[in-house]
This record gives structure tokens, sequence and C-alpha cells, in this order.
């Protein structure tokens, strides 16, 4: 027991290294919320059931990231820095005062919020709040779920110690552990308990999130932080949180309003919505976050440090990284669509309209891969440098954006005949209904390349970013990665002819094997091209295995 726990203490301090094992264990994660969806999609299918089911996060999410994360470890890591710099003990004190407050101030909120639901529901999803036996369900979920943001707001707070500690093991594990959790939900109380089983394992998942990182915070030392000082402290975080507050706000309000246009749509487009938004999810998290996560705690060192040009040749190495796995990651997804919907949701009532549904809007969702990791990497890179109010405008162009082009676009897509039949050929959706939620994941799409634009533009403006590698290592990422997917797409066709593609083995291969040779001419181009991104790759993973057990006193920088 003391030895597992060891090792998720472990140090993790490179870059390269904490993104590629951050990476390794989202890919677990993402494991797992793919088996929860899948169970979720064969249990449910794409019907009202599951629309109902996911709206139920809408508030209590709303709820985590326009309060819970107010202490977020984004707000936390600056002070908690400078507090371990003067005295280890002034930072664990101070911890442990604002976890105090936090559940007294997350508390009366949720009670307020528990008595306002039947209200709330009304006002923010009617049209499922206009059926009164949906409202019914809504309405439970929504109240148990409001456990949700209370305890991984708690978590969240403990994962700055985590990752100022460079505990990367453990700040992975977490995640895993609330996946489990829900998948309890689905498997064993959903059977006993009806729908509120399911909100009661994300709830059991959330606690277990939590309760993971208390030994470590508990074996923490703290030496008594006077009173004035905790609120001095307590105030510059919330000053320096409350504009990263509001852009997470943001990015809520802007998944509330589309689950309220989907609410008015097809039965069902809830669930494609969110099972799309799922499935792209995997590949972001993987590549994005695990990038921006990783130098993050480096970023806020060298710049706290007076750094600078190491903190610009910071930003500049994990861009080029993030975008030579994002580019091939989007062109992939993109050609192999349908066999990943079908593979990872195709059970039980999840029938072949439903993946076809799903695997549009994936593709739509996707292409905006590379703008989602940048816009996660340059607000990182704001927070470290203390200026959070920028990436609180770049969002809102970001949501505006989305939702002013998902108004044209409906409007598009229904007075004008060409337009929708051609992107539902394009799409391969034609003569099916419910098509108009894809518009939904176009206009996310379209907001998020916007945003990036801009958010790159004014980065490069602010600390003299030079975007020459970058723009040469997406030129060479993109052309190898057409090549690997029209590769990819000759195999796909030519598997199809000598292997049954109805049943889900045959779907499995045609994937693997469309992948595997398109992939391989992805690296096959990348290594004509003298790509300096590949040849770093394999360093680092060969470094990461040769001396797994090294950890350097002082976080490395980009090697």
């Amino acid at each position: 027991m003391v030895r597992g726990l060891s090792a998720l203490g472990r140090e993790i301090r490179g870059m390269h290294q904490a993104a590629y094992l951050l990476a390794a264990f989202a890919f677990l994660s993402q494991l797992l919320g793919l088996v929860r969806d899948r169970l979720l999609a064969g249990e449910f299918g794409a019907t009202h059931t599951l629309d109902v089911y996911y709206a139920a996060f809408r508030i209590p999410d709303f709820l985590f990231a326009t309060v819970a994360s107010l202490l977020s470890l984004y707000a936390l890591l600056p002070a908690l820095t400078l507090l371990l710099e003067e005295n280890e003990g002034y930072m664990v004190s101070f911890m442990r005062q604002i976890l105090l407050v936090f559940f007294v101030a997350m508390a009366l909120l949720a009670c307020v919020l528990f008595v306002l639901t039947p209200w709330l529901v009304h006002v923010i999803l009617p049209g499922i709040a206009s059926d009164p036996a949906s409202k019914a369900d809504l309405v439970m979920l929504v109240r148990i779920l409001l456990l949700q943001p209370i305890l991984l707001g708690a978590s969240n707070i403990l994962a700055a110690l985590t990752q100022l500690r460079h505990r990367f093991f453990l700040y992975s594990v977490s995640p895993l552990l609330y996946n489990l959790g829900i998948i309890f939900g689905i498997v064993a109380l959903y059977p006993m308990m009806g729908v509120s089983g399911l909100a009661w394992g994300v709830v059991l998942g959330a606690l277990m999130h939590l309760l993971i990182q208390l030994p470590f915070f508990f074996a923490e030392k703290s030496h008594p932080l006077p009173m004035m000082r905790v609120g001095k402290e307590l105030t510059q975080v919330l000053l320096l949180s409350i504009p990263r507050t509001f852009t997470l706000a943001s990015g809520q309000l802007l998944l509330l309003v589309f689950t309220a246009f989907a609410s008015y749509l097809a039965p069902g487009s809830i669930a494609v919505f969110t099972f799309a938004w799922n499935l792209q999810a995997v590949p972001l998290t993987i590549i994005g976050v695990s990038y921006s996560v990783a130098a993050f705690p480096t970023l806020t060192r060298l710049y706290s440090a007076g750094a600078w040009g190491e903190f610009t040749r910071h930003i500049e190495v994990a861009l080029r990284h993030m975008l030579f796995w994002a580019v091939p990651a989007m062109v992939f997804v993109i050609v192999l669509r349908a066999q990943l919907v079908r593979t990872i949701l195709g059970s039980g009532i999840f029938d072949w309209d439903a993946t076809r549904l799903v695997a549009a809007a994936l593709a739509l969702f996707i292409i905006s891969l590379c703008a989602q990791s940048v816009n996660l990497l340059i607000a990182r890179a704001y927070y470290a440098a203390g200026k959070t109010m920028l990436p609180l405008y770049l969002s809102c162009v970001g949501v505006l954006s989305s939702v002013g082009s998902a108004i044209f676009f409906i409007w598009l897509f229904h007075e004008s005949l060409f337009t929708r039949l051609f992107l539902e050929a394009l799409l391969r959706v034609s003569d099916m209904a419910g098509t108009t939620i894809l518009m939904l994941a176009l206009s996310f799409a379209f907001g998020s390349i916007v945003q990036a634009g801009l958010s790159l533009y004014r980065f490069s403006k602010d600390f003299s970013l030079d975007l020459t590698d970058v723009r040469r290592l997406t030129f060479q990422s993109f052309a190898a990665s057409v090549i690997g997917g029209a590769v990819a797409y000759a195999g796909l066709a030519t598997v199809g002819r000598y292997v049954d593609i109805n049943t889900a083995p045959g779907v499995l291969l045609q994937g693997i094997v469309g992948g595997t040779v398109g992939l391989a001419a992805t690296i096959f181009v990348l290594v004509i091209l003298h790509n300096q991104e590949l040849a770093e790759a394999f360093s680092t993973l060969k470094r990461k295995f040769e001396d797994y057990t090294s950890v350097a006193v002082e976080p490395t920088d980009v090697s």
C-alpha cells in the first residue's frame, strides 16, 4: 500500500516526459470514457432518455465553471509557488484554509440551486422541460449531480499541490477513477435504481477523484499562516482567477446554449452532439491538454524568474509538438470516422443511422482539433504570465462566433436546399432525419478556429513569438497527413472488397488496416522531409524508456 502511494507521488519534471506520461494516462482515461459511452449507447441509443441524462449535466457543469473554478489550480499555482519560496508550511496552511472556504461556499450555492432547479430547467432547457415526465427526471438528475462540482472543485484545488510537486502520476490517475465511478453507475446502479443510478455513479466517480489525492495532502506539514495574510492571498487569487472563471463560464455557456438549441431539434439530437463531442475530446485530451498541462508549471517558473526568452521558446516547442500530433489525428479521424464510431459505440440499440449522424458530427468537430489545442496552450501561457483578461476576451470572441454562426448556419441549412443537400451528401447523411444537429458541430468548429487565429496573432505580438518553425511544421505535417489519409482511404476500400463490413469484426479490421497503412505512409513522408519533430519525438520516447526512474532536481528546460 505504502509502495503504491509512493509510486503515485513520484515526480516527473521534464516537459516532454511529463507530456507523454499525461498523454498515456489521458489515453487510458479516454478509453474508459469510450467504454462508458459504449455502455450508454448500447443501453439507450441516441434517444430522448439519453438527451435528458446529458442535459442534466449543464447546470452542475456551469456551477463548476463559474464558482468551483475560482480556486482552480491555474489561479492557485502562481500564488502557491510564491508561498512555497517563502515558507513551505505557509503554502500548506493556505491551502487548508481555502478548502474550508470552498466547501462552505459551494454547499450554500448548491442548496440554493437545489430549490431553484424546477424553475431553472424550464428556463434553460425548455425543449425537454415542456414534457412533465421528462422534467421530473431532469430535475431529479440535476439535484443529484449538484454534488459533482463540489467534489471535483475540491479535487481541483488539491491538484494545484499535485502539479506543484510535479506528481503527474497522481494527477493522471484521478480521471481514471472518475470514469470508473460512472461505469459502475451504468453497470451496477442503473439496474437497481433506474436513471438516478446513473447520476449517483457520477457522484461516486467525483468522490474517488478527490479521495486519491487526500493522503498526499494530509502528509504535508503546515505552518500557521496569519488570517490577515490568508485573506490577502485569497483576494489576490480571486482577482487573478475571476477572468479565467469567466473564460471557463463562457465555454460552458456555449454548451448550454447549444444544448438548449438541440432540445428543440429531433429526439436524440443532444445524444448525437454529446457522443461526437466526447469522441473528439479523446485526441484533444491526449494531445492538447497533455502538452498544455505539462508545460504550465515550467511556464509559471520561467515567467516568474524573468526568463522571458526561455518562456517564449517553451511555448514555441510545445506548439510545434502539439501540431505535429494534432494534424495527422485530425486527418485520420475524418477518414476513419465511420469505423471509429461503429467500433466504439456500435452495440445494443445504437443503430446505423445513429452511427452515421455521430460520425458526421465528429468529422465537423475534429476539423477544429488543432485550433482547440492552440487555444488551450495560449490560454495557459497567458495564465502563467498573470495576464488572465486576454484569454477571456479571446474566449468571448470564440463563443460569439460560434453562437452567431450557429444561428446563421441553421437558418441557411433550412432555407437553402442546395446547401443542405450538399452538406448531407458530403457527410454521407443524405435522406436522414435530424441532420440539423450537424450545424451546431460546424458552428463550434468555426468559433474555435476564429479564436485560435486571433490567439496566435495576439500572442506572437505580445511575446515576439517566431512562428517560422510552426509554419514549416504545419506544412510538412499536413502534406504527410493528406498523403497518409489518401492511402488509408484506399486501404479501407481494398479491405471492404474482401471483408464483410456489416459485422463488428469486419469494421474493426477495415479500420485497423486502413489506419496502419495510412500511418506508415505518413511517417514515411515525414522521414523523407527530414521532419525535426519526428526525430525529437523518437528521441524523447527512447530517453523515457531508457532512463525512466531518473528525476531532475529542478524542472528541466525543453531539450
